[in-house]
């Protein structure tokens, strides 16, 4: 091994400080969870114990491996404000704090009806604060001396960047993910971000992942043990991230990535920018890959739905074991057309804002805070299997309305067009439930479907950003240093999920 890198990859839940030898293999990773520090009864980030880790454990790889390169890699929807002292002026708020509706209706009042805005800025409508210019607002209005001692607002990764390097910059897959932030049509910042007043406290330039922020600061590096030469790029938004693999062995387009786990991302690289009329309003939007290439997206909270309709379920039947896929059992259901699980547990945060959680069966509702109570017992609940085949179905559902908003074409419902997809790639946790992805081939007649292996694609796209920038490889460059088993997803017959889907769009 001629020289290592390392990666912080940090998600909502987990933390991670990874190390990669020179041909990206994954030789090392330590793991933690922080729990939320609470301000003023908010939850934020505890930005203190996370950097106290990362030295930790850097200091811990500094013994044992030649690292030559730091790639930092963060969840969306965070921002840092900074102070001229180089610390947090202001708390890091977690994005699922929910300011209530007269916040949401005052921040379109001052910046312009939701359409527009995502017309321009490929951000759409979404509750809480993951809209990072909203949680800017809130910021301003909430801590209005803090925010005014800010010296620089920085993205995640950036702010990371900028505690290892003591220098500021920006990238565009952070930049352009449905922040309100960058006028994805002018490719400048956007009127919500002078309207806030932030735009002189951003870094003017735009850069890539694989560029080179800087080299570690000297008191970092003593406190590491790592060399003051050891560079740290620039940094990359997760989901991007998790492209990277995919791009250096298929190409930049032709494809979807559905990444699943608490958050469900649908992902499709495509030629051109802009949205139909029909998709302004809807969860749909564009992210920027880290090539600036369009990548028209759709989320939905899919891991989420599953943990909490299932630990219903498991408390109700005394039972914690997920059934094996019953072909026959999904077919009855499927054919009876009379039960559905219906979306959202966390109101706006998918592809159907408007649907409250709930069971419809029979002709009867049976909403998801009477079943939580244990004041309803729907038909299908009653039998744990038919339950939690209910709750699979629900989600692929979801996911192929997801597939279809980012351009696949959807089988009986939308034409086959310019950036129309023929392969779909499975990621994450949901690639390990065949009734799922069983569900999601059947319908899908034009595509082929895969199940890919990457345990930890977005830490491998990060160390992918740290070798380009070492090296000054272009990325299809570095395809030969790894494998990706595509698994295809054999079609069976399953004609009924055609009828059962219309029905159940029809109750949303």
């Amino acid at each position: 091994m001629e020289y290592a890198i390392a990666v912080i990859d940090i998600g909502m839940t987990n933390k991670k400080v990874a190390v990669y030898d020179d041909a990206l293999t994954q030789i090392d990773a330590r793991y933690r969870n922080f729990p939320p520090r609470m301000t003023d009864g908010l939850e934020t980030h505890d930005l203190e114990a996370m950097e106290a880790w990362f030295i930790e454990e850097l200091a811990k790889i500094a013994k044992t491996y030649p690292v030559k390169a730091l790639a930092v890699t963060t969840h969306g929807a965070t921002f840092v404000c900074v102070g001229k002292d180089g610390k947090p002026s202001a708390p890091c708020v977690y994005y699922t704090h929910e300011a209530g509706d007269e916040f949401h209706d005052r921040f379109y009042r001052l910046f312009g009806a939701p359409e527009s805005l995502q017309e321009r800025t490929g951000t759409p409508y979404l509750k809480a604060l993951i809209n990072p210019a909203k949680g800017i607002l809130f910021l301003k209005e909430n801590y209005p001396e803090g925010f005014g001692n800010t010296a620089h607002l920085l993205f995640y990764p950036q702010y990371w960047g900028y505690r290892f390097t003591g220098k500021t910059g920006a990238e565009g897959t952070y930049m352009g993910c449905h922040g309100y932030l960058w006028d994805q049509v002018e490719h400048k910042l956007s009127s919500v971000a002078e309207g806030l007043g932030v735009a002189s406290l951003m870094p003017g330039k735009i850069g890539n992942s694989w560029d080179v922020l800087g080299t570690l600061t000297g008191e970092f590096a003593q406190k590491t043990g790592l060399s003051r030469d050891v560079i740290v790029t620039l940094g990359i938004h997760d989901s991007n991230s998790s492209l990277l693999p995919h791009f250096a062995k298929k190409g930049e387009t032709g494809f979807v990535l559905n990444s699943t786990g608490t958050w469900c991302v649908v992902m499709n690289p495509v030629k051109a920018y802009g949205f139909t009329p029909d998709e302004l309003g809807k969860v749909v939007f564009f992210n920027i890959s880290a090539f600036g290439g369009p990548i028209k997206t759709a989320i939905f909270q899919g891991g989420k739905e599953f943990e909490i309709w299932s630990a219903l379920l498991m408390k109700l039947h005394d039972r914690r074991d997920i059934p094996p896929y019953d072909r026959e059992l999904y077919r009855v259901i499927l054919a009876e057309n009379d039960a559905f699980l219906l979306p959202e547990l966390v109101a706006g945060s998918g592809q159907f804002p408007g649907s409250k959680p709930r069971i419809v069966e029979a002709g009867a509702e049976y909403p998801y805070e009477l079943l939580a109570a244990g004041r309803a017992l729907p038909p299908s609940f009653q039998n744990y299997e038919r339950g939690i085949a209910l709750l699979r179905i629900s989600l692929a559902m979801q996911t192929l309305t997801a597939l279809e908003r980012t351009g696949v074409s959807v089988a009986g419902s939308s034409p086959q067009t310019a950036d129309s997809p023929g392969e779909v790639f499975i990621e994450g946790g949901f690639r390990k439930d065949n009734a799922y992805n069983a569900l999601v081939s059947a319908f899908l007649k034009n595509q082929r479907v895969y199940l890919t292996d990457i345990a930890e694609a977005t830490a491998l796209g990060a160390a992918m950003t740290a070798k380009m920038a070492l090296t000054g490889k272009p990325l299809a460059d570095l395809a030969r240093d790894f494998d990706i088993e595509y698994q295809e997803v054999a079609k069976t017959g399953m004609p009924e999920i055609f009828s059962y889907r219309e029905t159940w769009l029809s109750h949303i």
